[in-house]
């Protein structure tokens, strides 16, 4: 059977900006059906932000598609601002912007970093998820950001030897703490450099097969800083939750109908993770995709994640 490709490109039918505390300001945007099912794109990174082709994950006939850009990414102003940015911030934010827009209820759908403040939110507020969609599972605890620092230069050695080698060799054993100085500096001259090596890094590794398309997109400017530095504010905090929150928490999601989304070759967020939360949470529908990395554009978890949610469609 044919893989489902992308719903067409779609403009936006009403954008706005929330301030959500005296120093952050949120763009939200929304799209398809106004009257539809609603769902909530929650980006990666964190710090990524959203571009016009995530709305092309959802049946614009069907759903009223909410997007925005979380503290610190994207369009979301300041750019890279990391005080008042923690986990539980940014779960608040999502409900201030549910009770903005006036939704009741909604789907909630989110990769990589996005799967994370969905576990997050929806064990926070658990009557307001009306199902999860997630992909690329990653739950941030020790091991997975060890991993990232310096596991994938056993996948990924040229990438890996880039990513560390842009910092002093007497520098190297702590790699996210080197890079976090340089990315909390104030000076464009030192943390954009970083940035971008981080960024860079991460995009080379986030297909199976080499993407140019996608690294480019994670050297953009927006992109790098937004990502590199907020993504170093995060892990060297441990997400500012407890350890195995997450893990923990999956008992108050049983009711909810949900589908995790995994590629067999992720190697940024490898497939143990799924594999742990999909035995935690049998409920879950497990669909691991056989020739695919982490990225969502990568064609079966595309595929997957659109068949997910016309399979919600049931749902209101």
């Amino acid at each position: 059977m044919a893989r489902r490709e992308f719903y067409p490109e779609i403009e936006p039918y009403e954008t706005g900006t929330l301030a959500v505390d005296d120093r952050h300001t949120l763009y939200w945007e929304q799209s398809g059906d106004p009257q539809g099912a609603p769902v909530v794109f929650l980006h990666g990174g964190p710090g990524a932000g959203a571009s016009p082709g995530h709305r092309r994950f959802f049946d614009p006939g069907h759903y009223r598609i909410v997007i925005f850009d979380q503290r610190g990414a994207g369009r979301s102003t300041p750019l890279g601002e990391l005080a008042d940015n923690t986990t539980p911030h940014l779960v608040a934010d999502i409900e201030r912007l549910r009770e903005t827009l006036g939704i009741e209820r909604w789907i909630v759908f989110g990769g990589s970093w996005g799967s994370t403040l969905a576990l997050a939110y929806a064990q926070s507020h658990p009557d307001r998820a009306m199902a999860l969609v997630l992909r690329g599972i990653f739950l941030c605890r020790r091991q997975e950001i060890d991993w990232f620092l310096y596991g994938l230069r056993n996948i990924h050695p040229e990438q890996w030897r880039t990513f560390a080698g842009f910092v002093p060799e007497d520098e190297r054993d702590d790699l996210l703490a080197a890079y976090h100085r340089r990315l909390s500096d104030p000076d464009p001259a030192v943390h954009m450099p970083a940035a971008r090596a981080w960024s860079t890094y991460e995009g080379s590794c986030s297909t199976l097969l080499p993407s140019p398309e996608t690294v480019a997109e994670f050297q953009r400017d927006v992109m790098a800083l937004g990502l590199a530095r907020i993504e170093a504010h995060y892990f060297i905090n441990d997400i500012f939750l407890p350890p195995n929150a997450l893990i923990e928490g999956i008992g108050r999601l049983r009711e909810i109908p949900a589908v995790i989304v995994q590629g067999r070759y992720d190697v940024v967020c490898p497939i143990v993770t799924a594999d742990e939360v999909a035995r935690a949470w049998p409920e879950a529908a497990y669909k691991i995709i056989a020739d695919a990395g982490h990225s969502a554009m990568e064609p079966g978890i595309r595929a997957a994640l659109i068949e997910a949610m016309e399979g919600f469609k049931s749902l209101g």
